[in-house]
């Protein structure tokens, strides 16, 4: 009859065995989704505090269904930071489709008005952004996706005529 002892060890080494077939169920094979800042909407904006609405997109290029925890999130323009946080809302993007979010931030620019000025002087003049963060998805297990996109926008497209 096997120890107390044994029977540990068995259940221990059982234990680590199966572990290491966790590890194949979420294979790096599978392409991550893809993050995108679609629009910065302005709610209000008063001398000491601005309130935006910042609109997401989440591309799932899989075959299965992506579960969304959370995102991290920053946004730079130029090298001026408008926001940062992290939205925690659980949602679920089905396989090989999009979703959109939208997250409500509130800032205050003051102390870097200046900088946000002459950004602003030339309106046809690309301005570039940064969206940086962790996008963190899965049910049982998390999964951590790193975000890091760059581009332009130009203030007088954003400007209604």
């Amino acid at each position: 009859m096997p120890s107390q002892r044994h029977v540990r060890h068995l259940l221990t080494l059982l234990l680590l065995l199966s572990l290491g077939g966790c590890a194949s169920w979420f294979g790096d094979d599978e392409p991550e989704p893809q993050v995108r800042l679609v629009k910065i909407e302005v709610i209000r904006a008063k001398l000491l505090e601005q309130k935006f609405l910042l609109h997401f997109r989440i591309d799932n290029p899989n075959d299965s269904d992506l579960t969304v925890r959370s995102l991290e999130y920053r946004i730079h323009l130029g090298d001026l930071l408008l926001t940062e946080g992290e939205h925690e809302h659980w949602f679920t993007i089905g396989p090989k489709q999009t979703g959109y979010f939208k997250v409500r931030v509130r800032t205050n620019l003051w102390p870097q008005v200046r900088d946000l000025v002459n950004m602003l002087k030339n309106p046809d003049r690309p301005i570039p952004y940064r969206l940086e963060g962790e996008l963190e998805t899965g049910l049982f297990i998390a999964h951590y996706v790193h975000l890091e996109r760059n581009g332009v926008i130009i203030p007088a497209d954003l400007i209604p005529e």
